[in-house]
């Protein structure tokens, strides 16, 4: 097996850039992850790919094991995690097909498995500055150079789903927020508690509720399919500088933590 030090978790569009080399089936103590780890090369550079819904879009939000899609990366060597997400805004400025990197969190699920320790060891890791500096950056760099509209420093509001919010929560969100999703954590917990480096490259689909016209599934899938080349785009040309970065400062998280 080539070996790979970043991982992209998103949907089965990233596969039209991505040249797949070999699958790996993964078993992890947390159950299966969504799908087969594919290993391939995108712009030259050895990394791995995993559906995050599986393949065929079939796992909902909610009953994603993200236990165990981050054990099993960290099970074949990954350092770096790029999650692509689909989001709402809510705010006026960040327009549907616009990109975003996201800074900070703030957890509205209810009912997810958040930790990989559950006892008798007790850890309690550092969320203060929970995403890649660096990884944010280039990122940032590269969707500008190639001419989109991207935001930084943004505010990703993480939701149970599968269900859209409320016009009142929707309102609600809007003061704390910049967009809305459903994947993020624990995704991003898990991450941090394995001393991964890990970045969110979010695609802006819709306004959410607190607009006036209601988002249906339709409209969300149409705009993410059209937009979904920026994403790649964006990979494509950031992919050597992540994956040629040191990932000792998200390591360090585990010294300062104790584990």
């Amino acid at each position: 097996m080539e070996k790979a030090s970043v991982a992209i978790i998103g949907g089965s569009g990233i596969g039209e850039i991505f040249e797949e080399i070999e699958k790996i089936i993964v078993h992890t103590p947390y159950g299966s992850p969504s799908d087969y780890i594919s290993i391939g090369k995108i712009s030259g550079v050895t990394l791995a790919f995993l559906p995050r819904h599986g393949k065929g879009h079939r796992i909902p939000p909610h009953k994603i094991n993200y236990r165990a899609n981050i054990f099993a990366l960290k099970e074949i060597g990954i350092e770096k995690v790029i999650g692509i997400s689909a989001v709402g805004s809510l705010k006026e400025n960040l327009r549907p097909g616009d990109l975003a990197i996201v800074s900070q969190f703030i957890d509205f699920t209810k009912k997810r498995e958040y930790t990989f320790y559950d006892g008798p060891k007790v850890v309690h890791i550092s969320m203060a500055d929970p995403f890649s500096e660096d990884m944010n950056n280039i990122l940032s760099k590269n969707a500008k150079n190639l001419g989109f509209r991207v935001h930084e420093n943004v505010t990703y509001i993480c939701i149970e789903g599968p269900r859209f919010s409320t016009r009142a929560e929707s309102r609600m969100f809007r003061n704390f927020a910049d967009i809305i999703g459903m994947t993020l954590v624990p995704e991003i917990n898990l991450a941090r508690e394995l001393g991964m480096c890990y970045s969110t490259l979010a695609t802006i689909t819709d306004y959410d509720v607190w607009s006036e016209k209601p988002v249906t599934a339709e409209e969300v899938m149409k705009i993410m399919r059209e937009n979904e080349y920026k994403a790649k785009e964006v990979i494509k040309n950031s992919i050597k500088e992540i994956n040629e970065l040191d990932s000792k400062k998200c390591k360090k998280v585990l010294e300062e933590s104790g584990v």
